[in-house]
């Protein structure tokens, strides 16, 4: 099973889960790149279990974008400066 520690980002850094197709997802990927923020992205529908851990991790749905912290905590949809915030940047 797909946990969140498999995608656990480096510090100062997010997992981002996506889709090529979301509209969200490419706006805070763009808001991300102009803040110099890094993130890796998981497409949710390419790689294994990972629709499934972004089901869990908002109530049944598969919402993206949903972002993994360092600390282990998520957020579906947040802000660019939510992020940035939650980064402590």
């Amino acid at each position: 099973m797909t946990t969140t520690t498999d995608f656990l980002p480096a510090d100062s850094t997010i997992t981002m889960f996506s889709t090529t197709w979301c509209g969200y997802c490419a706006r805070l990927k763009k808001q991300l790149d102009k803040d110099g923020i890094g993130y890796t992205e998981v497409n949710i529908e390419e790689v294994e279990g990972t629709a499934d851990l972004v089901a869990a991790l908002n109530g049944g749905n598969q919402t993206v974008p949903t972002v993994l912290f360092p600390d282990g905590s998520s957020a579906t949809n947040p802000s660019a400066m939510e992020v940035k915030s939650r980064l402590g940047l």
